[in-house]
């Protein structure tokens, strides 16, 4: 159809333009609190703290609008160059039709249109992170992960790849149905598994040693009914100076784990409250609520390119074969962020109420609002967060809300 492709040039174009207004917008709004920060703000950092915590946001916003523009540079050189076309000649021509050379297409065209952006990640790992004292990576280290990710992607994705093209074959019309099945079942399979199987080709996971620490944490789990498999302390510290905690698994499977900086950066009362919060979202059911949302929307997505694999416009606006499901699978996922970033504001809406109950839940747990808020504070001291962003900005790319609003929130 003559009229799809000046609509994608016209989406990139907007999303690139509502990307770099936003980030100028937020870059303002840090400058003007930047000689006087806003009086709830008071306590928080000191002032050469705060000072470096503008200039972290501001380097940060300036690469993130050059990044920005690079995307769209190779989305538009991958969508309108001949590039997918001589790419699905090549992997198709190995057995065509078949539906392992669309997954070799698949998980070969996404691993190479990787690539153009690992200088960029490595300027942002090495000289924006370094420069602010974040990186702890070596070169080596950072090559390492890049070939350990590309292997799994080769060894996960292309099993999974060949399953869901597969069906097209064997389940016929309503295959997408099946192929969703397919994936959401992989998916929760890899909760179990990714802790076990995954995590510890890339950090070494070790269980909370015996003392204060854990039994304060194991007391908790206990009279909030979170009964872990497991605490273990994660080796974050060999790559990042960020800190972090999560729990994984589900059922009898659950694990918590926390980053060796988490551990060095709070007292112990502030890190039973950062655990009382990540058991808040346990406990107030956001776990399935976030897996039937993205169930909802996978399906959607699933009837969307069942659809657009049939039509004989789509894949031949961009020089692909009708009917050539993997490549409306790569076309869709090339595509679909030109339509989802408009309604990010609607999902993160949803995780910051998620938030607000956790912190809630986690005051409760603790009798106090204060081990949390101490907890917060200083997180945001050591990761150098921006605690002035713009309204609109925070709406589009925030799913926490910010510190001010979170202590405001506990302190009723």
């Amino acid at each position: 159809m003559d009229w799809l492709l000046p609509t994608v040039v016209a989406l990139i174009l907007l999303r690139l333009a509502a990307q770099l207004v936003l980030e100028a917008l937020n870059r303002a709004e840090v400058r003007r609190h930047a000689d006087a920060r806003p009086e709830a703000l008071a306590g928080v950092m000191d002032d050469a703290t705060y000072a470096k915590s503008v200039d972290y946001t501001l380097a940060k916003s300036r690469f993130s609008a050059v990044e920005t523009m690079w995307e769209v540079v190779v989305l538009g050189t991958v969508l309108f160059s001949g590039l997918l076309p001589w790419l699905w000649a090549k992997f198709d021509g190995l057995a065509p039709g078949a539906a392992w050379s669309g997954a070799l297409f698949l998980v070969g065209a996404m691993i190479l249109l990787g690539l153009p952006n690992l200088p960029l990640a490595w300027w942002s790992q090495f000289r924006l992170e370094a420069r602010f004292g974040f990186n702890k990576s070596t070169l080596g280290l950072w090559i390492a992960d890049n070939i350990k990710s590309t292997l799994l992607g080769l060894v996960i994705g292309f099993p999974l790849a060949w399953g869901l093209l597969a069906l097209v074959g064997w389940a016929g019309t309503w295959w997408w149905a099946w192929g969703f099945v397919l994936l959401f079942g992989f998916q929760l399979l890899m909760i179990v598994l990714y802790p076990k199987l995954i995590l510890p080709l890339f950090n070494k996971l070790t269980p909370l040693p015996e003392g204060d620490v854990r039994a304060r944490l194991l007391a908790l789990s206990e009279r909030t009914g979170f009964r872990a498999q497991t605490i273990e302390v994660m080796d974050g510290s060999k790559r990042s100076g960020h800190s972090n905690a999560f729990f994984t698994g589900f059922g009898r499977f659950r694990r918590i784990v926390l980053f060796d900086t988490l551990m060095a950066q709070l007292a112990q009362d502030e890190l039973e409250a950062v655990l009382a919060h990540e058991i808040g979202h346990y406990k107030r059911g956001h776990i399935p609520k976030r897996l039937v949302t993205i169930g909802l929307l996978q399906l959607a997505a699933f009837g969307t390119i069942a659809w657009l694999s049939r039509a004989l416009w789509f894949n031949a606006a961009f020089g692909l074969p009708a009917g050539a499901t993997a490549a409306t699978f790569l076309l869709f996922g090339l595509l679909g962020g030109l339509v989802t970033f408009w309604f990010s504001p609607i999902g993160n809406r949803v995780s910051r109420k998620h938030e607000y109950e956790a912190d809630a839940f986690a005051k409760d747990a603790m009798g106090s609002a204060a081990p949390l808020v101490g907890a917060l504070r200083k997180l945001s001291q050591k990761n150098l967060s921006n605690l002035t962003p713009h309204p609109l900005y925070s709406a589009v790319y925030y799913s926490h809300p910010t510190l001010v609003e979170r202590e405001r929130a506990l302190a009723h």
